[in-house]
């Protein structure tokens, strides 16, 4: 007895629906556990220059500008400021940002780099080649997945 065509392609159907729910073919998966592990990476590179990964964002924007706003760092980082307070807080506590009242507005906070926080910069250059090497990924590789990961950025942020 042989099956009729329909019931052939229901079970096609059905086992082309149960793909698209496994775990392993799920985007969102992917990203979570990818972006887990990579964090994980820089826990022991960012260790020596005393920061963690949030924190060597907040750095990363300050190095490119400073002074900056709180609401700036934000924006960049797409980070609520009830997230960065504490973050900056600690920078602050360990030298390496100031948070004063923006000059143009007092309702603003701005916050700069230290001395100790521009010089931590050269150390900080240590940090992406170490990333890379472990990563054992080619360059090209890593700009097309960075490229990749923007687009998705872009396509999920509010008000794009």
């Amino acid at each position: 007895m042989t099956p009729d065509t329909s019931t052939v392609n229901d079970r096609a159907a059905g086992a082309a629906s149960d793909d698209l729910l496994r775990l392993d073919q799920q985007v969102c998966f992917a990203l979570a556990v990818a972006a887990r592990n990579v964090i994980g990476l820089y826990r022991p590179v960012l260790e020596p220059l005393g920061l963690t990964h949030p924190q060597y964002l907040v750095m990363l924007a300050l190095w490119e500008r400073s002074p900056l706003t709180l609401r700036e760092i934000g924006h960049l980082l797409s980070l609520e400021p009830a997230t960065l307070s504490p973050l900056l807080k600690r920078l602050e506590s360990a030298g390496l940002v100031t948070r004063d009242r923006h000059p143009d507005d007092d309702r603003a906070l701005a916050i700069t780099l230290t001395e100790r926080g521009r010089q931590l910069r050269t150390k900080a250059l240590q940090v992406p080649p170490q990333i890379v090497e472990t990563l054992g990924m080619e360059l090209d590789e890593l700009k097309s997945l960075h490229q990749a990961l923007s687009r998705v950025i872009t396509a999920t942020s509010p008000g794009r």
